[in-house]
C-alpha cells in the first residue's frame, strides 16, 4: 500500500497542472514590473476629476460645439522626455491663439526642459509614469480634465506624444476636425449636415475587436480579472493617440467602473498595455456610434520592435514621406503623424513652409 504513494503523488500532481494552469492566474501575485498607483496620486486625480465633471455638465457639453463661435481644440501632449518638435510645432500653432490651447503632461521624474513660446506656463501638475502600466491612462485623464477646467470653449482634446508631428497647417486641422462636412468618409454629409451645416460630431478614436493578440491582453491581469464588467466581446483595443469630442472627455473624467479593473497590475509584461485598451474600450461601451473608430495620428508598425513602432530618421525625412503618411482610407488625411527621432526636426523645419504647412 505505502510502496505505490510516490507514484500516486506523482500522478496526481501531474492531473493538477492544467488546472494550475488555468486558475493559477487567479490567484498567485502578479509579475509586474511596474509599481502600483500610489493612493495620493489617485486621490489628487478623483479630485480633479470631480471638479471638472461638477462643472461641465452633459447638455452644454455637446450643445456648445455647434453654436460657440470660437470653439477651441486642446492639444495635450504627454511626455517623458523634451518636446523635440517645439520648433515646428511653434510654426504650426502661430496666428491662432484664438482657436486652442497648449498642456503638458510631464514626466516629475525627469528633467524636462520647458520651451518658451506657445509652451510657455502650459505645463500641468503632473505625476511619474511608466510605459505599458495605467498610470498612462491616469496622465491622459489628468490632460482631459484640466483642460476641461480650463476652458468651456475646448471643444476637442487632441492627444499627442513628444514623437508626433503635424501633416498639415493649423488651419487645415481646425476645418478637418471642427467644420468640414467631407473629412471623415465613413459619415454621410446627410447624416452630420443639416442646412449645409455642421451638427453632427465624432470623436476619432481607433477601436478595433478582431486583433489577434486580444485574447492574450484580456487575460494579462489574469483569465476572469475584468469581469463581469468587462466581458471579452466588449474589450478593444486602438491607438492611446486620438481626438475626442468635449461629451466624451467627459465620459473618460468620470468613469470609475472600467478604471478599478485596467488598473490591475498585470502577469504578463509582454501583453500589458493598459493604455491602448481603456479609452477604445470605454467609448465603445459608452458610445459606439458616437466614435469614428479609427485615428488621425498616422503610424508605421511596420518591423515594430518590442511594442515600438516603426521610427523615422532624418535620411528618411522628405516631401514624399509627408505625402506618404497624410494617405488615409477613412479621412481626407492623417493630420498627425509619428515616431521620429529628435535629429528629424532640422529636415522637418526645412520643409515645413513649402511642404508640411503648404495644403
Amino acid at each position: 500500500m505505502f510502496s505505490t504513494t510516490p507514484f500516486v503523488l506523482s500522478f496526481s500532481l501531474l492531473l493538477s497542472l492544467p488546472i494550475l494552469f488555468l486558475i493559477g492566474p487567479r490567484f498567485l501575485p502578479p509579475r509586474h514590473s511596474s509599481v502600483p498607483i500610489p493612493l495620493t496620486d489617485e486621490r489628487d486625480d478623483l479630485s480633479l476629476f470631480n471638479r471638472a465633471a461638477s462643472l461641465s455638465s452633459p447638455s452644454s457639453s455637446f450643445s456648445h460645439l455647434s453654436t460657440n463661435p470660437k470653439l477651441k481644440i486642446a492639444f495635450l501632449f504627454l511626455t517623458n522626455s523634451d518636446l523635440h518638435f517645439s520648433p515646428l510645432w511653434q510654426r504650426f500653432f502661430h496666428g491662432n491663439s484664438h482657436l486652442y490651447n497648449i498642456y503638458v503632461h510631464a514626466d516629475p521624474s525627469v528633467n524636462v526642459t520647458r520651451p518658451n513660446g506657445v509652451f510657455l506656463d502650459r505645463f500641468i501638475s503632473s505625476k511619474r509614469t511608466y510605459r505599458g502600466s495605467p498610470t498612462l491612462i491616469s496622465a491622459t485623464r489628468r490632460l482631459l480634465a484640466t483642460a476641461l477646467l480650463d476652458d468651456p470653449a475646448n471643444g476637442f482634446f487632441a492627444v499627442l506624444s513628444q514623437y508626433c508631428i503635424p501633416l498639415h497647417s493649423f488651419r487645415y486641422v481646425y476645418h478637418s476636425v471642427v467644420t468640414s462636412t467631407s473629412f471623415d468618409r465613413t459619415e454621410s454629409d446627410a447624416r452630420s449636415t443639416r442646412f449645409g451645416v455642421r451638427f453632427r460630431y465624432k470623436s476619432f478614436i481607433e477601436i478595433l475587436s478582431n486583433e489577434h493578440t486580444l485574447w492574450k491582453r484580456y487575460t494579462a491581469r489574469g483569465r476572469f480579472a475584468l469581469m463581469p464588467e468587462i466581458p471579452f466581446d466588449k474589450f478593444r483595443v486602438g491607438s492611446q493617440f486620438f481626438v475626442l469630442m468635449r461629451r466624451h472627455a467627459l465620459v473618460v473624467i468620470k468613469d470609475r467602473t472600467l478604471w478599478r479593473k485596467f488598473k490591475l497590475p498585470c502577469y504578463r509584461d509582454d501583453e500589458c498595455y493598459p493604455e491602448e485598451h481603456y479609452f477604445p474600450t470605454l467609448l465603445s461601451m459608452a458610445d459606439p456610434n458616437g466614435c469614428t473608430h479609427y485615428t488621425l495620428t498616422k503610424v508605421n508598425w511596420t518591423g515594430t520592435v518590442n511594442g515600438h513602432p516603426y521610427t523615422y530618421r532624418p535620411a528618411e525625412v522628405s516631401p514624399q514621406l509627408i505625402h506618404q503618411l497624410r494617405q488615409s482610407n477613412f479621412s481626407e488625411s492623417y493630420l498627425f503623424a509619428r515616431k521620429f527621432t529628435p535629429d528629424c526636426l532640422k529636415p522637418l523645419m526645412g520643409i515645413a513652409e513649402k511642404v508640411i504647412f503648404r495644403d
